[in-house]
């Protein structure tokens, strides 16, 4: 996925980033991969034992604010070690950690503010009786598994549940506001990316691990369920600091206020257009020419992606100017900023959002937010001027907004806007460029140019328009630069390793960088360690006419055999170290939890994703969120 750059310096090329086997400082621990540590004790005895020692070990805890994940692994060794425990059931003991953590929280939440979220492989694999009907199982008229017994007395109790493998929409609803805390039972796999993407949020949550990873017939200790299902405990005030409050009021702005701070000009009866929009070519016609543009932009801005780079910016000012997001209840819905912030917000995501269907159209990719790009929608024509009508909008949300910030204020974010296009651009054409010379002498410190132009300065725009709203950014801005420069790099490694995976968020191909040869980091390192003979395997492939798949598979075999993917993966932690190390002498104490956030978000496994799951929703209140949630964040 292309980042849209918005940096606010002109950084020589030559100081934009270099390979970080030559930054020797980056000494903090490296945060290692725990895959080979998810194994779960065989007896229920053990298993309680580590459940006790995780109590016992929580008892010091500071509840204060979330742990980061590198926290909650830190402390999970230690316990493994003080009580002389393997290190193999290390994930095991992450989960017990959290679980203690939160239990008490999680429990004061009302019943109807709670989501159960269950896992298919708790169904009896062969034979199950269960119907479907529109909106998923039917357990309640079946009863052969354990799946019933728990979702009709979730149901019953007010609960809304979900029966899914690890489904990604479970964060959406939280945002959306419709729950507050999440009963979970799923494999240490899926727990282990709850972990990155809900926990460390400041999600209340309480999980159940399933004795094995073999998703059929497997069992669970259906006691420690019941032991939080019916229970309900009132807390005097609500103790951890959490950024949920904080991406609802995000999402609010898109959801509830989206009209009102675009001030839509030759659009009537907005709503109504932009469902018409979306369906595509087939429905273009509809709308008047005059309606057409304006529609289909406000559609596409409105709709689709992660909001990440909003909610850094809401998240940055609101940590200096007294933290009340970070510090307010979960259910509190009276959050809200000022309108000028919120447009500024806005801006950032119209930029980036205009760069994506460019960056679609000059890379001819098929797919964006599990549905086709706007150029193969439209054309390319009209694409390429949608782009274009979305850049004015977001100047126009940010000229709007400058009686409220003053002009200063507002000049400074425009001049870095500004200066973002200048870098997207030397950064995409550097790629276009290197695409279609012919080259395939590209090296890693020449990749990783290009990732910062493109990548970096994304994280860079939000994080400095936040601070700059706050007041003086000065003493911020090297930090600023440093901290985004790395982040966004080790972000775009982690897409390209996520391309051989299939991106089911973006494009659906599996390896299409390569194929497509973009200049990638790990083209750049592959080509670097071949040996002749490799090098000649790689162009042989590249100039062949083999099917995708055959392509991709040719590829794949080229780069495991020279250990690519475990380079690329080394040099996503170190730079996760030299962003860590830079968080660390932030202050005041909100902008530091929120820079350690950002990188737990961004830097996430969840970046690394499998195929989609099927979602099954029950529970009327929560079904229409959740399938539009599905259809426009699929």
């Amino acid at each position: 996925m292309k980042q849209i750059p918005m940096s606010m310096t002109s950084t020589p090329a030559s100081q934009v980033i270099v390979p970080v086997e030559e930054h020797p400082e980056a000494d903090k621990p490296k945060r290692r991969s725990t895959a080979q540590f998810k194994f779960v004790p065989e007896t229920l005895a053990h298993r309680e034992k580590i459940r006790s020692d995780a109590v016992a070990f929580g008892k010091t805890l500071d509840r204060s604010k979330p742990f980061t994940r590198n926290q909650l692994e830190a402390m999970a060794r230690e316990m493994l070690a003080t009580h002389g425990e393997p290190e193999k059931f290390l994930g095991f003991a992450m989960v017990m950690l959290g679980n203690v953590f939160w239990r008490e929280q999680f429990l004061a939440i009302p019943f109807e503010r709670r989501m159960l979220l269950l896992p298919h492989c708790l169904k009896h694999a062969e034979g199950c009786p269960a119907d479907y009907d529109e909106f998923g199982l039917d357990c309640e008229r079946c009863g052969a598994c354990s799946i019933a017994d728990y979702k009709v007395k979730a149901e019953q109790l007010g609960y809304k549940v979900l029966v899914a493998e690890g489904s990604p929409i479970v964060l959406k609803i939280i945002v959306s506001g419709h729950i507050d805390g999440i009963l979970g039972v799923a494999c240490l796999n899926v727990l282990e990316k709850a972990i990155d993407k809900v926990l460390i949020a400041g999600v209340p949550s309480y999980a159940v691990p399933l004795h094995s990873g073999d998703c059929k017939n497997t069992t669970l200790d259906e006691s420690w369920v019941w032991e939080c299902l019916d229970k309900y405990e009132p807390l005097p005030d609500h103790k951890t600091r959490s950024f949920v409050p904080l991406m609802r009021a995000s999402n609010r702005a898109f959801d509830e206020h989206f009209e009102t701070l675009t001030q839509p000009i030759r659009t009537d009866a907005l709503k109504g257009d932009r469902v018409k929009a979306a369906g595509g070519a087939d429905t273009q016609d509809q709308l008047s020419p005059l309606k057409f543009t304006e529609t289909v932009v406000l559609d596409w801005l409105q709709h689709g992606g992660k909001r990440l780079r909003p909610f850094i910016t809401l998240a940055a000012y609101d940590a200096l100017t007294g933290a009340a997001g970070l510090t307010a209840d979960h259910q509190d819905q009276a959050l809200e900023y000022p309108p000028a912030v919120n447009r500024v917000a806005m801006a950032i995501e119209a930029f980036h959002k205009a760069s994506l269907i460019h960056d679609d159209i000059q890379d001819n990719d098929q797919f964006r937010y599990g549905k086709e790009t706007l150029h193969r929608q439209y054309g390319v024509g009209p694409a390429i001027n949608l782009g274009d009508h979305l850049i004015g909008a977001g100047y126009r949300l940010v000229s709007a907004s400058r009686k409220e910030l003053g002009a200063e204020v507002a000049a400074d974010i425009l001049d870095a806007f500004s200066a973002a296009h200048m870098k997207l651009c030397e950064g995409q054409g550097a790629e276009l460029q290197w695409s279609r010379s012919g080259r395939h002498d590209l090296t890693p410190a020449e990749a990783m140019k290009i990732y910062a132009l493109k990548t970096s300065p994304a994280f860079e725009a939000a994080l400095y328009a936040g601070i700059r709203m706050a007041g003086p950014v000065d003493d911020y801005a090297e930090m600023i630069t440093q901290f985004s420069r790395h982040l966004g790099v080790a972000f775009q490694i982690l897409n390209d390793l996520s391309d051989w995976l299939g991106d089911d968020h973006n494009k659906l191909v599996a390896g299409q960088d390569a194929q497509s040869m973009r200049p990638t980091l790990l083209w750049a390192m592959a080509w670097e360690a071949a040996a002749p003979a490799d090098r000649e395997e790689l162009l042989r492939v590249a100039s062949s006419t083999y099917s995708p798949h055959a392509k991709f598979e040719a590829f794949k075999r080229v780069f495991e055999k020279l250990g690519i993917f475990t380079k690329a993966q080394t040099l996503v932690e170190k730079s996760r170290a030299r962003v860590e190390t830079l968080a660390d002498s932030v202050h005041p104490d909100p902008l530091r939890e929120l820079l350690y956030f950002v990188i737990d978000t961004v830097l996430s496994e969840e970046h690394l994703p499998a195929a989609p799951a099927p979602v099954v929703v029950s529970m009327e209140t929560v079904r229409k969120p959740v399938l539009h949630q599905l259809q426009v964040n699929a």
